[in-house]
């Protein structure tokens, strides 16, 4: 018989376990498009979780892994902007909101998400559409969203001003194909 709720226990324990999905590779891209400059730039080591069950989301980046095609945009992005040695990462904390899907069955889903993004040092509550398609078990969720950049103390120096736009366009694409 104890051998019996032992086994019940961690089977219980794995099925729980296995609601959460993970990645150390997902992608946040941003767009800046302004009169005189289109500035686009990627980052391809995003960790992030999910909880497939509760729907809790979180994702942390480490500023410096955004990449740019021009090394100076890289270099003036990181010392001048988002002065990524006071902040080297931003993070995001949230749930999809109600009702949930049941993301244990292949589909598409469409949701919305919200929570607080924090950026520079600034944390501001955040909510934005998202697409989740799930496949086989493994679930990927997209997202595309703006801020405005003095929303985070982002300053645009007066001479830059028409290469920078004041709000970019952010990009979010996960694939959790870890269990934790």
């Amino acid at each position: 018989m104890r051998n019996c709720l032992i086994i019940v226990f961690l089977f219980t324990c794995i099925s729980v376990t296995a609601q959460k999905s993970y990645t150390k590779n997902g992608t946040i891209g941003f767009y800046s498009k302004a009169p005189l400059e289109k500035i686009t730039a990627e980052n391809n080591q995003v960790m992030s979780t999910m909880d497939m069950q509760s729907g809790q989301v979180q994702f942390s980046v480490l500023i410096k892994a955004f990449h740019f095609k021009k090394s100076l945009m890289e270099e003036h992005f990181n010392e001048n902007y988002m002065e990524s040695s006071k902040f080297p990462k931003a993070t995001f904390r949230g749930f999809l909101q109600q009702p949930i899907p049941d993301l244990s069955k292949d589909g598409q889903y469409t949701v919305m998400i919200s929570g607080d993004l924090t950026l520079h040092g600034v944390t501001k509550n955040i909510s934005t559409p998202a697409s989740i398609e799930v496949t086989n078990g493994i679930a990927t969720g997209k997202s595309t969203f703006n801020i405005t950049l003095a929303d985070y103390k982002i300053s645009i120096p007066k001479i830059v001003k028409d290469n920078i736009s004041e709000t970019v366009d952010i990009t979010v694409n996960c694939r959790y194909d870890k269990k934790m």
